[in-house]
């Protein structure tokens, strides 16, 4: 008898032996598993991370001057583009904030940001408003160090005495005057006041 427990004994041993050294190999084999899955994770972080493409929605951002607001901005959608220092806005509308307390708004289908200047073209159905008059055309800049709104393809401007058009135009946000050129045309009414 004591042959058969001596027997099932290294029975057992070997049997939990075993078990032990199964145990371990599965354990072994999801830790080296899991770590390359972390650094093939890691990997693909950094990646994304290089190209610094970000989207958000429902955009809102203010430019200040010497502590006075120059701009606001609001958009459906941007894509910020870290490489290329670019913020292209979707479905945008800004407002402009002039020295005589007056405001210009501006909206467009889409609009580029250029983030180290806070330059802005905006392009597809442009329209400028104030209360004296609407402007329209296909593509607008706005430069921010020099305050000028300008277009270099045609423009339509209607105000309640008066429609033009033009090749190009400017606008100086300082001074509050606009410049038409190329082919102007237009229609002055007798209500006007120069």
């Amino acid at each position: 008898m004591p042959l058969i427990k001596n027997n099932n004994l290294k029975k057992m041993k070997l049997f939990l032996l075993s078990v032990i050294l199964i145990t371990l190999g599965v354990i072994l084999s999801i830790f080296v598993g899991h770590r390359r899955a972390y650094d093939k994770e890691n990997y693909l972080v950094s990646d994304v991370q290089s190209k610094a493409n970000i989207s958000i929605g429902k955009v809102h951002q203010t430019a200040t001057r010497n502590g006075i607001k120059e701009w606001n901005l609001d958009a459906a959608s941007v894509d910020y583009i870290d490489k290329s220092n670019q913020a292209i806005f979707q479905d945008l509308s800004v407002t402009f904030y002039l020295k005589d307390k007056t405001k210009v708004y501006l909206t467009a289908n889409q609009g580029i940001l250029k983030t180290d200047s806070n330059d802005i073209e905006v392009l597809g159905n442009v329209v400028v408003k104030n209360e004296y008059y609407s402007l329209k055309t296909e593509n607008l800049h706005y430069k921010h160090n020099s305050r000028i709104i300008f277009s270099k393809v045609p423009v339509k401007i209607s105000g309640n005495s008066f429609d033009f058009v033009a090749d190009s135009m400017s606008l100086n946000l300082i001074t509050n005057k606009t410049l038409l050129e190329g082919r102007v045309k237009g229609t002055l009414n007798e209500k006007i006041t120069l």
